[in-house]
């Protein structure tokens, strides 16, 4: 969608994303090599109990749906800024999925705009487990004047 047919308030449920335990240990010794996520038995004596997925993993496992649904499709330029703040702890096999919302909308020029969608993650217990506020440059419709 352009940026003049986007509404506050907007929203949109993304399909479920699994984190699978080999993919998780797998991402996390690529990408957070720390014992919270490769070994199993520094996790069970930590603060969680077992090995918990690396927070950047549980966000793009969303992300990843999100595209799927996402709001812009081919009128997005550019992704600007993303926060993520982590809630709970997210484990193997959970199933997460994602609630956005698009919370703010700023016209830069009448080329674009700012558009600021919120993603709000839950687990299978419907437990929120994180939150994102992704800002993204988003086109505007050309009029063409005849």
């Amino acid at each position: 969608m352009y940026f003049d047919e986007l509404r506050l308030g907007m929203k949109v449920d993304t399909a479920p994303a699994i984190i699978e335990k080999n993919k998780m240990m797998e991402f996390a010794r690529d990408y957070d090599n720390i014992p919270l996520h490769t070994d199993e038995e520094y996790a069970t004596s930590s603060h969680f109990g077992k090995l918990i997925a690396p927070g950047i993993m549980s966000f793009v496992s969303v992300w990843a749906k999100y595209l799927e649904v996402d709001f812009f499709s081919n009128e997005l330029i550019a992704g600007k800024s993303t926060k993520i703040e982590w809630i709970k702890p997210v484990y193997a096999d959970d199933i997460l999925t994602g609630k956005a919302t698009i919370t703010k909308l700023v016209k830069r020029s009448e080329r674009n705009g700012l558009v600021e969608v919120s993603i709000d993650v839950y687990n299978q217990n419907n437990e929120l487990v994180l939150k994102d506020v992704t800002e993204a440059i988003v086109k505007c419709r050309t009029k063409i004047n005849k």
